[in-house]
């Protein structure tokens, strides 16, 4: 089984998820020389999420929809959404979204799929992260600063997660094509057992939840 076809377009329970902890991971080789010197290269191309959603619980009836989900879930057979808490948004977690937040890529006049990103840094040591999972009524699209209208113009292809334009509306040359958007995480649990005790969460015990990004 594929992790597509093993991925339940469900959200992890929001509530929790903004008491969780985590965020990106990187690895990379790190190779001192005799000179002194290091040589680094990086393993992946892009980072992978972890989170610990135990520390969002802050009551039973938490507790009773994490099972629930668990179950549901099968363990960690098959991935979900999940709503990071620092990261949700094209913008700043703390600021609005609008159409023109990412750039995607500029048209030639017969391209029409764009992959949804959201960019990290500036110029040439930017790093591109691939939205897998964008929020569905929240995505946005501009072409030219002018925004575009969905389904009309666009649709988002959930396949490959890309942007794809209708034949009448296919960017121009030289157009600039932009995006913002909310979104979710694909994810699934990285254990296939829960830990838990009503009388130790009662006394302050936090089992521990973690979750791992998937890629699609």
């Amino acid at each position: 089984m594929t992790e597509l076809s093993a991925f339940h377009d469900v959200r992890f329970p929001t509530a929790v998820s903004f008491g969780a902890t985590g965020g990106p991971e990187r690895r990379n080789e790190i190779v001192t020389l005799t000179s002194g010197r290091e040589k680094r290269n990086a393993r992946f191309a892009h980072s992978r999420h972890r989170y610990d959603a135990g520390t969002g619980l802050r009551s039973l009836a938490d507790l009773y929809e994490i099972v629930d989900f668990f179950e549901a879930r099968r363990g960690s057979l098959h991935a979900f959404r999940f709503r990071d808490p620092f990261d949700m948004k094209s913008c700043r977690a703390d600021q609005i979204p609008t159409d023109t937040d990412q750039v995607l890529g500029t048209g030639d006049g017969a391209r029409t799929r764009f992959a949804l990103v959201k960019s990290y840094g500036d110029g040439e040591s930017a790093y591109a992260r691939p939205i897998r999972k964008p929020v569905s009524v929240s995505l946005m699209v501009a072409v030219g600063g002018m925004p575009a209208a969905t389904p009309a113009d666009y649709a988002f292809d959930d396949a490959t997660g890309e942007i794809v334009f209708s034949p009448s509306a296919v960017p121009g040359v030289d157009e600039e094509v932009t995006a913002g958007f909310e979104f979710d995480v694909p994810v699934r649990f990285d254990i296939d057992r829960l830990e838990i005790g009503i009388s130790a969460f009662k006394a302050g015990a936090i089992p521990s939840i973690p979750l791992v990004e998937v890629r699609l």
